[in-house]
């Protein structure tokens, strides 16, 4: 039996993929749970027409991620903290610090696309990465500088 598969199935393949199984694990199955499609005519044609508007948004979404980069690397944050002694901080300046910095800037981020690998501990200027979408990454610079004065 010749199915189409509508989602990834394990050991099998990717959505997408027309593979051959044994008609009982097909009817049984994966047609049951959504898993695939019988591969005949009109789903072929129906499945194609899906994929292309699939592929036509996700390249909608990734020409406004790029656009979006852009802006982000172009930013250059500047984040106070106080400190102690030879610059060690109290505390650390971590990832939702620095997308609270972004959004501040006009541009409204997930803490969970800043890539650290660590929290920043000490001051100084580093670049941050930020994950947009599976393939665009931007880099923001980021300036971590004494609060106020230091008090005598």
């Amino acid at each position: 039996m010749k199915i189409i598969l509508r989602e990834d199935v394990k050991d099998l393949g990717i959505m997408g993929a027309v593979v051959d199984v044994a008609n009982g694990y097909g009817r049984n199955y994966l047609i049951p749970r959504n898993l695939a499609v019988e591969a005949n005519a009109k789903n072929l044609k129906q499945f194609e027409h899906q994929k292309n508007m699939i592929l036509a948004k996700a390249k909608k979404v990734k020409k406004s991620s790029e656009d979006l980069a852009k802006q982000i690397s172009a930013l250059t944050l500047s984040i106070e903290v106080q400190s102690g002694e030879e610059g060690k901080l109290f505390g650390s300046v971590t990832s939702m610090d620095i997308a609270e910095a972004i959004s501040k800037q006009g541009i409204e981020i997930d803490k969970r696309r800043v890539v650290l690998e660590e929290p920043i501990k000490r001051l100084g200027t580093y670049t941050v990465s930020v994950k947009l979408v599976q393939d665009v990454t931007a880099n923001v610079t980021v300036e971590v500088k004494q609060a106020g004065a230091a008090e005598a």
